[in-house]
């Protein structure tokens, strides 16, 4: 059996794409997935499978919520070692750095780290990012909801599948993998 992290870009956000846990639970229980667990009504969610292919759960996931909520909704899976690997690889946490300050866009696919200058940071200065395999960290100086250097504009640079969570979020994730 696999433990997969199935984050969903975009659901319960602002009255859009809105989905009880109660119901996702339900819809991840009839495509045969076992011991699901979420965090925050934010598209969080644990999934037990014995099919190992991320992607494919990712598929399954994404599909079924069309098919049964309408929504067209983002899904990137991940493991344990990808969150174990976020708090090894994240350049800014040897910085004393308020931890509200930080997040992590997970991608689609894996990034070069050349792929940083395609994203022109420095236009965002004093914002800083970093480009580790399939995550980019991100140090706002201000806060995510005051800058243009977001997921959409991630996505549309880069030309992947984005979704961000706050550091708060990454190490409670990452708690409740090891529970």
């Amino acid at each position: 059996m696999t433990t997969h992290l199935a984050l969903l870009r975009g659901i319960n956000v602002s009255g859009h794409n809105m989905i009880k846990m109660e119901a996702l639970k339900a819809m991840l229980e009839n495509l045969g997935f076992q011991n699901i667990r979420t965090y925050l009504q934010s598209g969080n969610v644990f999934v037990d499978t014995d099919e190992e292919s991320a992607a494919k759960v990712g598929f399954m996931i994404k599909q079924e919520i069309f098919k049964v909520f309408g929504h067209e909704v983002p899904v990137i899976v991940i493991n344990q070692e990808d969150l174990e690997l976020c708090f090894k690889n994240n350049p800014y946490l040897k910085e004393d750095v308020d931890t509200k300050q930080l997040y992590v866009s997970f991608v689609s696919i894996p990034l070069k780290k050349e792929s940083i200058n395609d994203l022109k940071i420095s236009q965002f200065k004093p914002d800083e990012a970093s480009i580790d395999a399939n995550r980019i960290f991100i140090k706002y100086a201000v806060s995510a909801g005051k800058t243009r250097f977001d997921q959409k504009y991630i996505e549309k640079k880069l030309n992947v599948t984005a979704t961000m969570r706050n550091w708060n979020t990454v190490t409670n994730l990452l708690k409740m993998y090891t529970e």
